[in-house]
């Protein structure tokens, strides 16, 4: 029985990475005309202890095509940032965001038949 106090949950305390509302809205506007594009169809976030993962997905129930990570430990080493393909290559890695997310914007433009 339960005498009204809280149930702790295991880990409750432990901070979580997690991306701050302008991080979102520059990933959710590539997001956007990607979607429009119809390259990408669908999106999910992780937050763990140690990263945030934005995942793209052209069609629901598979691999992501890209991931969007923040690494805050990498944030003096390699860079806070990364995209990663689905074959696990790092496509392009740095401190800024906006920078980092210029590789798939890149192939949003592509070449023309």
């Amino acid at each position: 029985m339960n005498d009204g106090t809280p149930i702790p949950f295991p880990n409750a305390s432990v901070e979580v990475v997690h991306f701050d509302r302008k991080e979102l809205n520059l990933i959710l506007r590539l997001y956007g005309q990607m979607v429009a594009a119809g390259e990408w169809r669908d999106y999910a976030i992780t937050a763990l202890r140690d990263l945030a993962v934005f995942s793209v997905f052209r069609r629901t129930a598979e691999f992501p095509l890209y991931r969007i990570e923040k690494r805050p430990r990498l944030r003096q080493k390699q860079g806070l940032y990364a995209v990663v393909a689905q074959d696990g290559r790092i496509l392009r890695r740095g401190q800024e965001l906006e920078q980092v997310l210029k590789v798939l914007e890149r192939r949003l433009i592509g070449p023309v038949d």
